[in-house]
């Protein structure tokens, strides 16, 4: 599942529920709700520096007024963890019992959820 996004602030760990993105050419900040998909150029926020932000002088911020709101879950985030559910309740089947002979003539491989286990060339 992928985790929430974080503030940009360094050594911030709070969630992001605003986006600051800088109107160079207007020498404006603007600092609205969460944009729905990270961008380049732009700085999520949460809510104690999206209120407390300050701009160079000669720059304006423009700020939403309304609550920030953390944003909602995803049916991204909702299909990967049902997905995760799904794997871990599946059955694991018995190993049948294995014969020290041929496990130490022939190579094995062997399967742990998703990954693979290749054993190295003898």
């Amino acid at each position: 599942m992928r985790s929430p996004r974080r503030c940009s602030r360094n050594g911030c760990p709070r969630q992001a529920v605003a986006t600051l993105t800088y109107v160079y050419n207007e020498s404006t900040a603007v600092v609205g709700p969460l944009a729905a998909f990270a961008e380049p150029h732009t700085y999520d926020l949460c809510e104690p520096h999206a209120r407390s932000l300050t701009a160079p002088r000669g720059w304006d911020v423009v700020r939403h007024e309304g609550e920030f709101e953390p944003p909602p879950p995803t049916t991204d985030d909702l299909v990967a963890l049902a997905e995760a559910v799904r794997e871990a309740a599946r059955p694991v089947a018995p190993r049948p019992p294995e014969d020290d002979q041929a496990t130490k003539s022939t190579p094995q491989t062997g399967r742990r959820g998703h990954l693979r286990v290749i054993p190295p060339n003898h």
